[in-house]
């Protein structure tokens, strides 16, 4: 392993190879990290700050345990300001630095990436002068081409420090966005920090307009294999779950699925709804026919797919769960690739790629999702055991993002696999969410976003997020209703993002819809 120590990402202290100064090294960190990328390309390099007094730990070797991971810890200081979340809501803006967790901002204080890594950007990056740019660069155009970015508190013994914002001036997160984001983004960046912050950066703004563009960038990591270090060779169990309401048919298809797996499931546990208290249940077939797994079926007159998941959970005995809508089709090898992938990889969650029967694969590649689906993921068991989907989410939207964000504060990574994939037929009939929007309405007002919608808000996002995201819901809403006056569009939207403000938070404080 190389060390770069370096003092606050401005000036080279040693660059170091089993504790042994490396000679004829020298320059700017930016300039000395290439030089060290070009000289050990098979070594993990390492950076530090000297400065901040850490110690590391001797775990970076399970830390690092494929070539394409990339991890940091901002002991004292990260590079991205917190305004970034005006135009970019996804989870890896707001990280949870308690526990491992995906995101691609990266700081200088201290973290590490294996050289060839490094190199394959080095072309596109080359002109990057400033070190905190540079990796937050690489982490942000290689998360969407394969690389694996995370905050690893494990890196250092002590992360008692207090975190703060680094370096980064306004012209550069006005460049950053710019660069790595749709030019469109650089318009609401502006609007937020003028509406919410009463500053006018504009030659930030006007000067970032005409930067070279990395959005979109490809990065070719393919021929870079991931070699996990900690993977195990011991075959794993699965139980599969699957909430059903009203679809018989497409359900029997699953089983049949399920039926010719070549790892087959050890049980498969169905909940089965019916609002109608005298009804009797629809699925016959799962008794008639002999299963080559156990089947355990619930019959319950309460619907919603949250209960039932959390129903069909608490029978979970198995490595991991599988959790299926009931009307997809897949290949026999589904199970048995999707556990060969996760060891491969030695990640905990897997979202398979979901397509409809006249689709195609949008995302080609594999990369960390911003995203869970709770119909087509599989998750190791000793995470997902310990969330629950919410109720207060029941019938609506959202309960698997929240599922998602609860996986994550886990520590729990969640990775999307294209080459993995379910059919989802997308039936007509059945299904579970049938909740009115007349049910939050007042006075004849309707609240947006929905309140389950604002309930994630309140939970997951930081004040820049949730102002971003209001800003965003303005304009982008503006053009989808009958309004044109923009004077009585803003007062009418503002009345009606308070009423849904107002319902989450009702909901929040009394547990339920």
């Amino acid at each position: 392993m190389i060390w770069i120590l370096h003092s606050n990402a401005e000036i080279i202290h040693s660059v170091q190879r089993d504790e042994i100064d490396i000679p004829d090294i020298s320059g700017n960190p930016v300039k000395v990290f290439w030089q060290v990328c070009e000289k050990y390309p098979d070594e993990l390099i390492g950076w530090m700050d000297v400065d901040l007094d850490i110690e590391v730990t001797s775990n970076w070797n399970e830390i690092f345990h494929h070539d394409l991971i990339m991890a940091s810890f901002p002991v004292k200081s990260k590079y991205i300001p917190d305004e970034i979340g005006y135009i970019d809501q996804l989870p890896f803006i707001n990280p949870d630095y308690s526990v491992r967790y995906p995101t691609w901002q990266m700081s200088t204080d201290v973290g590490g990436i294996a050289g060839k890594v490094a190199l394959r950007f080095r072309d596109i990056l080359y002109g990057i002068k400033d070190f905190g740019y540079l990796l937050n660069s690489i982490a942000k155009i290689g998360q969407q081409n394969s690389l694996f970015c995370y905050s690893v508190p494990e890196l250092v013994k002590d992360t008692s420090f207090e975190k703060k914002v680094h370096s980064a001036s306004t012209q550069e997160l006005f460049e950053f966005v710019g660069q790595h984001y749709k030019r469109i983004r650089l318009f609401l960046l502006i609007f937020c920090l003028i509406r919410y912050e009463n500053r006018f950066p504009l030659f930030s703004f006007f000067s970032s307009l005409f930067k070279k563009s990395y959005f979109k960038q490809e990065i070719d990591l393919s021929s870079l294999q991931v070699k996990t270090t900690s993977s195990s060779k011991d075959q794993k169990s699965i139980d599969v779950i699957i909430p059903t309401m009203g679809r018989p048919e497409h359900l029997h298809n699953v089983l049949k699925d399920l039926a010719s797996q070549t790892l087959l499931p050890q049980k498969v546990i169905i909940v089965e709804q019916d609002p109608n208290e005298n009804s009797n249940t629809k699925l016959d077939f799962i008794k008639t026919s002999e299963w080559p797994f156990l089947i355990i079926h619930h019959f319950i007159h309460k619907t919603g797919a949250c209960n039932a998941r959390n129903l069909a959970m608490k029978e979970v005995k198995s490595d991991y769960i599988f959790f299926a809508d009931d009307d997809l089709r897949f290949s026999e090898d589904l199970l048995k690739r999707s556990l060969s992938e996760m060891e491969r990889m030695n990640v905990d969650c897997l979202n398979l790629n979901c397509i409809l029967p006249e689709g195609k694969t949008i995302f080609p590649r594999i990369k960390q999702w911003g995203a869970f689906g709770s119909g087509t993921s599989v998750v190791r068991s000793e995470f997902a055991l310990k969330c629950e989907f919410s109720e207060l989410l029941e019938h609506g939207f959202g309960e698997d993002i929240d599922f998602g964000m609860q996986l994550r504060s886990k520590g729990c990574d969640i990775i999307y696999h294209p080459d993995i994939t379910t059919i989802h037929l997308k039936a007509p009939v059945g299904g579970f969410r049938s909740i009115s929007k007349d049910k939050w309405k007042k006075e004849g007002i309707e609240p947006k976003p929905s309140p389950t919608m604002m309930i994630l808000i309140k939970k997951y996002y930081n004040p820049y997020m949730g102002k971003g995201y209001k800003a965003e819901l303005f304009f982008r809403f503006y053009a989808k209703q009958s309004v044109k006056n923009p004077w009585i569009y803003i007062k009418k939207m503002k009345e009606r993002w308070q009423l849904s403000d107002k319902i989450a938070s009702q909901l929040l404080t009394h547990g339920k819809q």
